[in-house]
């Protein structure tokens, strides 16, 4: 009896990762080729085939075993018909995803938005095994989320559901968000606008390590830049940080008090920080959370880290429930 395999596959900006692994979830090889995005669509479609082909051939499994391929991109997509509406790091619009892969793989494909993915991968393989209702967020350049309930993945009506980076937290902020709308979660409470709040205080704080340490370039002042002023006792780094921690529990106390999920499971860059800001969580989350939400919240960091995105993807072509969905 021929045992099924899985392949996961997480489309970057820079960089293309396949993934395959055994009906257990266990990955097997990998397969990495730089994306090429500037090159067009079919030098990327090129490699994403090139990195299929050496993940089967160097695990010396036949194509016939593998049951499904799963793909995690950034949105939008239309998940009912395999398109990637939009990918901005590939210069993409209406690629029909499913279909091209299908057609040279001759392999079932279920596209996923990637944080989804994400979330998915984490319920199965990673953190949020223990957990029935759980939300996943990416804390990075942006503010992404999945959201898992009984085990599966929230769609909504449209496919489009947890994009909690877009949720309003300060209606009045000139902070602007990617989307166009201002004040949204991402916009002032991610690694870019840590990044932003340091730029800005270099007008004001000259005296600041974040200006000794980008010689009063802002050009250069990033989120981790800022993280090593404040380990070093600069109280403006530290501000920033600090005020970083309050918005990151107002917006998780939003998300805590619509969904009442066993665990929140917190994933991305800015996590590398977390001794600077997750006291103010904490206690931002705690006052502003509804008390019976609360009650046995589990918070944890994300587990996957630089498999997250094609263990998602792996966890998305194990699920029988997706490919019935699209």
């Amino acid at each position: 009896m021929s045992k099924d395999y899985y392949i996961g596959i997480d489309i970057g900006g820079t960089k293309v990762l396949s993934a395959l692994a055994d009906s257990e979830g266990k990955i097997i090889n990998k397969a990495q080729n730089p994306t090429e995005a500037d090159k067009g669509e079919d030098v990327i479609i090129s490699n994403i085939e090139d990195s299929i082909e050496r993940v089967i051939e160097n695990s010396k499994i036949g194509k016939k075993e593998v049951k499904r391929i799963g793909v995690g991109s950034p949105g939008p997509l239309d998940l009912n018909k395999g398109v990637i509406i939009e990918n901005s790091n590939l210069a993409w619009t209406n690629v029909p995803i499913v279909e091209i892969l299908e057609e040279i793989t001759g392999i079932e494909v279920i596209l996923e938005n990637d944080a989804n993915a994400a979330a998915l991968g984490e319920n199965q393989f990673g953190a949020g095994q223990a957990a029935d209702h759980m939300v996943y967020l990416t804390i990075s350049t942006g503010i992404g989320g999945g959201i898992i309930i009984n085990r599966k993945i929230f769609h909504g009506g449209k496919g489009n559901a947890g994009e909690v980076g877009h949720m309003t937290l300060i209606p009045d902020s000139d902070y602007q968000c990617g989307c166009g709308n201002y004040g949204c979660f991402e916009a002032v409470a991610s690694g870019t606008a840590i990044a932003r709040r340091g730029r800005e205080s270099l007008t004001v704080h000259q005296d600041s390590l974040i200006y000794e340490y980008s010689e009063g370039n802002p050009d250069v002042v990033d989120a981790p830049l800022i993280a090593a002023a404040a380990r070093e006792g600069d109280q403006e780094a530290i501000r920033i940080f600090k005020l970083t921690g309050q918005l990151l529990g107002v917006g998780i106390a939003n998300v805590v008090n619509l969904f009442d999920p066993e665990i929140i499971l917190l994933g991305g860059g800015v996590m590398h920080a977390q001794d600077l800001f997750m006291q103010e969580l904490k206690a931002s989350l705690k006052e502003r959370a509804l008390k019976p939400n609360l009650k046995d919240l589990q918070l944890k960091e994300a587990k996957l880290g630089k498999d997250t995105g094609v263990k998602g993807a792996i966890a998305v072509a194990m699920c029988d429930y997706l490919y019935q969905n699209q």
